[in-house]
């Protein structure tokens, strides 16, 4: 039976490639790290029934974006929730066992409609699995997600693309 919860330690793991295996999907390193932990990630449920994903960020006053990002403005930089949704679709193929490196591919549509900022205590991702589609060449994962900031939806993405591959 697959884990369906990941902690910290695990989710470095996988930075180092050993959670899937050499070769296969990882997620970057911290700083680009963008969540602390995947509390569900299951193939048969969310939105469209092929896949859920819900991960946390635990929002900390010294994170290295809030320092550079607008000068006095301390803010989350968009790209980086963003970036933490195209990490958690490339995950989600490595773990149910697609082979070869992630990479990002794409997405159709992005509104933010808040922002992650300081006072922020807890920022959640939700992706829902639309489709997986299988080719010679590798396998690409198309999702819809969202971001929010201490419950509150803040950021949608709709058709998010990642793709593994094996070369």
């Amino acid at each position: 039976m697959k884990k369906n919860s990941f902690k910290y330690e695990e989710l470095i793991d996988c930075a180092n490639g050993k959670l899937f295996g050499p070769g296969n999907a990882k997620l970057p390193s911290p700083p680009m790290l963008m969540f602390d932990r995947i509390t569900e990630i299951k193939s048969d449920s969310g939105k469209f029934k092929k896949g859920h994903i819900k991960a946390e960020l635990d929002i900390k006053d010294k994170m290295w974006f809030f320092d550079c990002h607008f000068k006095g403005d301390p803010v989350m930089p968009g790209c980086l929730g963003l970036d933490a949704m195209w990490q958690l679709v490339g995950f989600y193929l490595g773990w149910i066992g697609e082979p070869g490196k992630g990479r990002a591919l794409g997405v159709n549509f992005v509104r933010f409609t808040g922002e992650i900022l300081k006072k922020v205590k807890m920022a959640t991702y939700e992706i829902d699995m639309k489709k997986v589609l299988k080719t010679e060449g590798g396998t690409v994962g198309f999702a819809d997600g969202v971001l929010k900031a201490d419950g509150k939806e803040i950021y949608s993405a709709e058709n998010l693309k990642v793709g593994v591959y094996k070369s």
